[in-house]
């Protein structure tokens, strides 16, 4: 036992050291560089998956393996590490920590559900909806993280209501009809029987005292209403982890794998005219989230809460702990106060960019970018824009430069009794953001765009679109299936950045080999690998709502089970249907048509 735990608290560091010696073989038996590429992606993805270091180191081999196998020459890395897709994600992440910074999604949040009500199941479809809109341009982990204390507090305050109502009903019934009433007096000479009666009485209620007690109307209806409550919680923070994994599938910089999809699809097919960008994005992935959402929340009102509509819509009626509820959620949007000025200018700021973003190149009619920029070249991009617009941040003040500060009005005087003269600070400074930027997956994106290009130069992508040729004899749709099945798999166990990292230039390969059009499948398990429904540990979101000790992982698992299968499933749909439209995805195009390994 003794040397099972100690082999068991050392696991990282065996897997460390032993995984490399253990596949060393490889290289060596067969010294091609596709076998020495291969190595690198396979201890990569073990050490991924283990976690046995940190992710954003593991994305860092390349830059020492790459060059020592004579595969890609150090520069050709480590300028992987730092593309267009990066500054994407940096700009999206900026736009994301001024919403947080200011405190604007909370606002958004309780304005949202002081509209919808507090009804069950109204609550339940406002909370998913909030919680997938701010997930689409904030971190699914940062929103998660804000709306689950904002449902354990509503319920709280639903359940401490009800409490009280079901109190003072028993206490009007029990005025009304009392258990027994003597109206007459017993004669003297009874008095000795009667006595012992009562104590015979007294001796039987003492016996079952714990029977009586559980049979009582109050007891009763705590018991049902903890069941109640106990239910209702765990549909609320399901609902709540679900929907900010599937709101950030909407868009473009939502999640991690979708900016990968972009990067990947842009090294390896340079060619395909911008094929993915935000408002193409935009215009697949949010009918499938839209649905997606509806499904998963009958899903979780059939399994939490029913289908009784009195229940659970209350058909426009409202009680009185339904006000009091009504009363706590606004008391805490008046806490907020009226809109500050930096609450309004970082609103401007996002309003602005999602328009830029979505008319820049919207498919359908030439963008400004086109009209401006773009005439002779993709000079202008959507990262572009994003670092441009969250510059912003840093130069328009947090206040009018004609408004006092807080401090300034409070009088306060120097040595010389003059009163400080201080300017406004700017909406974002770089030490909130230094704290709140995830530093580390720019790492692991880079990790992923070095990962395909040393696929590409190895000629290891080749090998394995050819080993993979068989597969044209499934139907297109079957590939899509199962696929997405083998991701949604997989990713349970395993980060989804690390998911993508590693399919999606194996599915690009496959993809041009068979002759199908990449984004057929790429596109569909990009979005797969974003359903980790099952698992506390599978993504962060999970984890949160698990920590709350409200649930049990067989819980997450019943549920998330079904949720898989309905997102694999809206997926493929939306693939099938006004995919095909967008993207032509039913014929092979040109741009697709490249030779693996003469890439320079």
């Amino acid at each position: 036992m003794v040397g099972c735990s100690w082999l068991w608290s050392h696991r990282n560091y065996l897997i460390i050291f032993l995984t490399p010696l253990l596949l060393l073989p490889l290289p060596l038996l067969i010294p091609t560089p596709q076998a020495k590429c291969g190595y690198a992606i396979i201890l990569m993805a073990l050490y991924w998956c283990t976690e046995c270091m940190p992710l954003a180191m593991t994305a860092l081999l390349p830059v020492i393996l790459f060059p020592m196998m004579g595969i890609m020459e150090s520069g050709a890395v480590c300028v992987q590490y730092l593309k267009d897709s990066n500054m994407l994600f940096i700009g999206g992440l900026l736009v994301a920590i001024a919403v947080e910074n200011w405190n604007l999604h909370k606002r958004i949040a309780l304005r949202v559900l002081l509209v919808v009500g507090v009804r069950p199941a109204l609550l339940m479809s406002g909370f998913m909806g909030v919680t997938a809109f701010l997930s689409m341009w904030i971190s699914n982990t940062a929103t998660t993280a804000m709306m689950v204390p904002i449902a354990q507090a509503v319920l709280g305050q639903l359940c401490a209501t009800e409490a009280r109502q079901d109190e003072r009903e028993l206490q009007v019934e029990g005025k009304d009809n009392q258990a027994f009433e003597l109206d007459t007096k017993a004669p003297q000479e009874e008095e000795i029987n009667i006595k012992q009666d009562l104590v015979k009485i007294q001796q039987d209620y003492t016996y079952k005292d714990e029977e009586r007690d559980a049979d009582s109307p109050l007891e009763r209806r705590r018991k049902e209403r903890e069941l109640k409550y106990q239910l209702l919680t765990k549909g609320m923070s399901l609902s709540v982890c679900y929907s900010a994994s599937i709101g950030g599938t909407a868009t473009l910089t939502g999640t991690t794998p979708n900016l990968i999809l972009k990067g990947q699809m842009d090294d390896i097919f340079p060619g395909n005219g911008d094929v993915i960008n935000f408002a193409s994005w935009f215009g697949f992935a949010f009918p499938n989230m839209v649905i997606m959402l509806i499904l998963s929340w009958l899903w979780l009102q059939f399994m939490y809460m029913g289908f009784n509509m009195k229940k659970s819509f209350g058909c426009g009626k409202k009680n009185e702990g339904d006000k009091e509820v009504f009363a706590v959620m606004k008391e805490e949007y008046r806490k907020l106060g009226s809109m500050t000025f930096a609450e309004g200018a970082v609103l401007t700021i996002f309003v602005l960019l999602v328009v830029m973003w979505f008319t820049r190149e919207p498919g359908f009619m030439p963008g400004w970018a086109t009209v401006l920029f773009n005439k002779d070249g993709a000079f202008v991009t959507d990262g572009t824009v994003a670092i441009f617009m969250s510059t912003l941040f840093f130069i328009i003040p947090s206040r009018p430069f004609c408004c006092k500060s807080a401090e300034e009005e409070e009088g306060e005087a120097g040595e010389e009794g003059k009163k400080k003269q201080k300017a406004p600070a700017a909406l974002l400074n770089w030490h909130v953001v230094h704290e709140r930027m995830p530093w580390n997956i720019i790492l692991l994106l880079g990790g992923g765009f070095a990962l395909a290009s040393g696929s590409e130069a190895s000629g290891l992508s080749k090998w394995l679109g050819e080993s993979l040729a068989p597969l044209q004899s499934i139907p297109p749709f079957g590939i899509s299936l199962l696929l997405c099945l083998l991701v949604g798999t997989f990713t349970e166990c395993s980060s989804n950045t690390a998911t993508t990292t590693l399919f999606l230039p194996i599915l690009a390969s496959m993809a041009t080999a068979i002759g199908l059009h990449p984004l057929y499948v790429m596109l569909p398990c990009t979005i797969c690998a974003s359903l980790a429904f099952m698992l506390p540990v599978a993504t962060p979101p999970n984890a949160i709502v698990f920590s709350y000790g409200n649930l049990k992982v067989m819980d997450m698992v019943k549920a998330g089970f079904m949720l898989n299968m309905i997102g694999i499933l809206t997926i493929n749909l939306g693939i099938n249907t006004w995919g095909d439209a967008m993207f032509q995805l039913s014929t092979f195009p040109d741009w697709a048509n490249i030779t693996h390994g003469t890439k320079p």
